[in-house]
């Protein structure tokens, strides 16, 4: 399709935002826009993107021109936000089946650990560690596979996060998805904004939990689920 005339030289993050803007929704950090790229502007994106870090560079004082290991690092960051660590911004939600509860099962469902990646959206150092889903299913509950909620997970956590937000948006998801009597999540992560630098702590780690439905009603459900999660410490 023909660009429109006055869209020539307008930045595509421009164009984005306006439409973003325009449905009065919201654009942070940890948010999905992918609703709002048509085709092909993820590519623009990232040469946008590489421009602008390449001025980064610069203002570091990096002889990019003549220095063979930085040569195509501007591109590799691009990359590396866009199509890797943040792409649970720019791309729709995964694809997942969901089939009825036909057994009817009603018993406590553990899945995990499942390993997640993600970055503090304070310093964007990376945040790693694991997570785990209690799952009280009822006669109405969908049920979707075990690789599924590893799917969920790694899309929710590939943008930039705060863990305390994180986890009520993967549990928000997944009780969108599943229809539970309860849910609980726990995870547990290492944060490289405090191993990497400030403190420079290598051994500490940030537990969440989010409960919902019965596993807040019920503490000895509660209980056995916390109990059943391997314990680190």
């Amino acid at each position: 399709m023909p660009q429109n005339s006055k869209d020539q030289g307008v930045p595509v993050s421009v164009k984005i935002r306006e439409r973003i803007l325009a449905a009065k929704k919201r654009f942070h950090a940890n948010d999905n826009i992918a609703e709002f790229l048509q085709p092909g502007e993820l590519d623009d994106l990232l040469d946008e993107v590489e421009v602008k870090m390449r001025g980064v560079l610069e203002s570091l004082v990096i002889d990019t021109d003549h220095d063979h290991n930085t040569t195509d690092t501007a591109k590799r960051v691009a990359k590396l936000y866009l199509k890797e660590v943040f792409n649970g911004r720019y791309v729709k939600a995964p694809e997942i089946t969901e089939f009825p509860n036909a057994e009817q099962l009603n018993e406590l469902m553990i899945v995990g650990p499942i390993t997640v990646r993600s970055a503090c959206s304070h310093h964007f150092c990376p945040v790693i560690g694991k997570i785990w889903i209690g799952i009280l299913p009822n006669q109405h509950t969908n049920v979707i596979g075990l690789s599924k909620y590893a799917r969920l997970a790694e899309w929710v956590m590939g943008r930039p996060q705060i863990q305390e937000e994180a986890v009520v948006q993967l549990a928000d998801l997944i009780q969108t998805k599943t229809k539970p009597d309860g849910l609980a999540l726990v995870m547990e992560a290492t944060h490289y904004c405090m191993a990497w630098r400030g403190v420079k702590d290598m051994d500490s780690r940030m537990i969440n939990s989010v409960m919902r439905g019965a596993f807040l009603k019920d503490p000895n459900l509660r209980r056995e689920f916390l109990a059943l999660i391997p314990q680190k410490h």
